[in-house]
């Protein structure tokens, strides 16, 4: 049995809360969140408290907060020894405070409350400064999936700063053609199935092999009605910048 803590109450936090509960073989112990209200409906009164000097030991204390919120709440934790790790993406290990213990559990997925995880097909990239603290976060891990990584800081940094783009910017492109088909009357629902077939055209093809469209063809008559089509400038730059980068590729 492994019992566990949680310092947050935010999209991983809670994603973190409803997988625990769903395991006989970890102990969800306590919940700090500065808001009570964001998880009463997950644990019951008395694994949460809103005052961290109530803390009690637990085998592992995951921080899920913002990451500029981790330095403030590790340093916070009164418990001497503890192991502590965070979930970020792209803060150091030695983030953490007010320990030696320290770790990193991060998970390569993205998380939205109202919408279903499953935690089997998630990679793990975890890291800790001591063996045997490492091998308790890999048994956490290994509970969830057989994605489980060692992974430094470094190669973390990296893999986030791929994960914006191949997640954040990619979303925020599908906003962006979101825009365009209601400012035409168009429905979004149109370009999922097209959104699925590009997903699902790089788990066998390299990106690079996958590329299609106007860019990659070099059809520039195309690519100046499209430029002439946008109104917005920022779009507009954003789609010759695009534009430049599959060319140039």
């Amino acid at each position: 049995m492994i019992t566990i803590s949680i310092l947050g109450s935010g999209k991983v936090a809670h994603h973190l809360i409803l997988e625990f509960l769903e395991h006989d073989d970890i102990k969800l112990q306590q919940v700090y969140s500065r808001n009570p209200n964001k998880v009463k409906n997950l644990v019951s009164d008395n694994q949460i408290i809103s005052d961290i000097r109530e803390l009690k030991p637990a085998d592992i204390f995951i921080i899920a907060v913002s990451d500029d919120a981790i330095e403030e709440v590790s340093s916070s934790i009164p418990l001497k020894n503890a192991f502590i790790v965070h979930t970020s993406g792209t803060k150091p290990m030695d983030s953490i405070m007010n320990t030696t213990r320290k770790g990193v559990f991060y998970m390569l997925q993205t998380f939205s409350i109202d919408k279903e995880v499953d935690f089997s097909q998630i990679p793990y990239c975890i890291e800790a400064n001591n063996p045997t603290d490492f091998l308790l976060l890999e048994k956490l891990a290994l509970a969830f999936s057989e994605k489980v990584y060692k992974i430094s800081s470094v190669q973390r940094q990296s893999i986030h700063l791929a994960a914006v783009f191949v997640n954040n910017f990619t979303n925020h492109l599908f906003k962006l053609g979101e825009d365009i088909c209601k400012e035409n009357m168009v429905p979004f629902d149109i370009l999922k199935p097209l959104i699925l077939e590009t997903a699902n055209k790089v788990q066998t093809l390299s990106p690079k092999e996958a590329q299609t469209g106007p860019a990659a063809r070099n059809d520039q008559g195309t690519i100046d009605r499209h430029l002439e089509a946008l109104n917005d400038p920022i779009k507009k730059e954003i789609y010759q910048l695009i534009t430049n980068s599959i060319q140039n590729n």
